[in-house]
Formats: structure tokens, sequence, C-alpha cells
């Protein structure tokens, strides 16, 4: 079992995606101030601790990490991605308000009628 205050800097360490260990030096280099030490105490008290279940495996986890690391990145992704899918719907619409899309209706259909005897 781990102690809660090891705990209690990984879970600091994961919500901001840092070194765990980085979080824990700067405990123990801030351990020496009183403001330092109460809030450490209240949030090791009074913060819900990270629920066992949280993510169906390690591939959903990777998946939320990845979202959680850079907002900014991920944003920016987000809106590449939906500008792409906004131009390939355009494409698709005006090809199917065109003349084009009938006139390929029209040659499928001739090819997939029986050939008159």
């Amino acid at each position: 079992m781990t102690c809660p205050s090891q705990q209690l800097c990984a879970g600091i360490a994961d919500y901001f995606s840092w070194d765990a260990n980085v979080v824990r030096i700067l405990v123990i280099l801030f351990a020496f101030t009183i403001v330092t030490v109460g809030l450490y105490i209240f949030a090791a008290l009074f913060l819900p601790a990270k629920p066992r279940d949280l993510y169906r495996d390690d591939k959903e986890e990777k998946y939320w990490r990845q979202y959680r690391k850079s907002p900014r990145e991920t944003l920016s992704t987000a809106k590449y991605r939906f500008r792409r899918l906004e131009r390939k719907l355009n494409k698709l619409e005006a090809y199917i308000t065109s003349d084009r899309y009938q006139l390929d209706r029209e040659l499928q259909e001739l090819d997939h009628k029986p050939p008159r005897s």
C-alpha cells in the first residue's frame, strides 16, 4: 500500500501531466512554508481519490491522457478534422447536385439492365 502523500503527488502530476518525481521534489522544496504544508494536508484529507475503474483499459487511458496534456493542440486537431470533413461534405454536395451525378446514375442503370433478346 502506498502512502497518501505519494498518491497525492502522483495525482497532481497526473492531472497536470508532469513527472511525479518533479512534483515530489517541489513539495519537499516548499515543505518548509506553513501555507504549503497546510494546502498539502488539506488536499490529502479532502480531495477524492482517483477511482480505480476510471478507464476501461490502457488504450482508453492513453486516449484521454493525450487530450489532457495539450488542450490547445487537441482543439487545433479537432478544427483541422472538422474543416477536412466540411470540405469533403461540400464536394459530395456539389457532386450530388450536379448534372454529372444524374448522368453517372443513368449509366449505372444501363449497366445493370439485362440485355434485350
